[in-house]
């Protein structure tokens, strides 16, 4: 009975009509992203305030020339990429690290990634906040820490100076368990014929790190490496709880920029080209971090 019921069900879609019918689910998803997408590039091409509604009309690229000489935009740029740059570059290092430590299967190993895991765990929105508090100069016990070791007034967040220095902390403390949970990963999936045969032959492990460990794992560093950069040149949740983007515009990324400019300048039209040229940027590194991606499975395949 139940093989005839699933022949009847199978018979109600035509062979050449079931591609059609299995791709739709994908086709609605492509539509539901390409349309804010394409009313992005609208309103970009626009100068539109909400606040001044009679004033909307097309300026046809305008919003995109004025940032060549806008010195705003200059430092959003300069801030994002620094931003970005530093917190994968230290998270990776870190997240090698203690991948390295963590290497060897066992009870306590296993225990310990479970527990460093749950940083990753927290909104970042609420890590910004319970940083707030711990570097507080009245009774952070951060700042009391600083106060300890001769830095009497470390004024954190609130200096131009050590602002950037305090929200890349703690970003390093949100993500660096993601970095190392996928380098992990890589590490304990690497073959372990290379690394017997350069223990018979006495070659230290120094020299096995470099030479057998490092590109064994470089496709995994590049795809930690692409999923953190993607994400922290996008990072708005951080920056915003612990500063709001200052002192003054020290850390007025990409987000928060387009953020203000949307919900205090109402200024639609500048707020939808800085988040395509965001998208412009991401969708270059992108290509390049996949590209040299391709490039390492290829030359493995030749080892091979």
């Amino acid at each position: 009975m139940t093989d005839t019921v699933m022949t009847r069900r199978r018979q109600l879609i035509s062979p050449r009509v079931l591609p059609y019918v299995l791709s739709l689910p994908a086709l609605i998803v492509c539509i539901g992203i390409l349309i804010p997408f394409v009313t992005a590039i609208y309103y970009s091409l626009q100068r539109y305030r909400m606040s001044q509604p009679w004033n909307r009309e097309m300026n046809w690229g305008e919003n995109y020339v004025k940032f060549l000489t806008d010195a705003d935009f200059w430092n959003t740029l300069k801030v994002s990429l620094v931003y970005a740059g530093s917190t994968v570059v230290l998270e990776l290092l870190l997240g090698l690290a203690i991948a390295l430590l963590l290497k060897k299967r066992s009870r306590v190993n296993n225990f310990i990634s479970i527990m460093l895991l749950l940083p990753l765990m927290t909104a970042p929105a609420l890590a910004a906040l319970m940083f707030k508090l711990m570097t507080n100069p009245n009774f952070g016990i951060l700042s009391y820490f600083m106060q300890v070791i001769g830095f009497d007034d470390f004024r954190w967040g609130s200096s131009p100076d050590t602002a950037l220095f305090t929200v890349i902390l703690v970003d390093i403390w949100v993500y660096t368990p993601f970095m190392m949970i996928l380098l992990l990963a890589g590490l304990r999936s690497l073959p372990t014929q290379p690394f017997e045969a350069a223990a018979l032959d006495g070659v230290p492990q120094l020299e096995q790190f470099w030479r057998i460990t490092l590109p064994m794992l470089m496709p995994y560093i590049l795809t930690a490496a692409l999923f953190r950069l993607l994400d922290s040149i996008q990072q708005f949740d951080i920056i915003y709880a612990m500063t709001q983007g200052g002192p003054g515009d020290t850390l007025m990324v990409f987000q928060v920029e387009a953020y203000l400019n949307f919900f205090q300048s109402t200024n639609v039209g500048r707020s939808a080209a800085l988040l395509l040229i965001l998208w412009a940027i991401t969708y270059v590194l992108s290509n390049i971090f996949v590209k040299n991606w391709l490039r390492l499975r290829e030359r493995a395949k030749g080892g091979a």
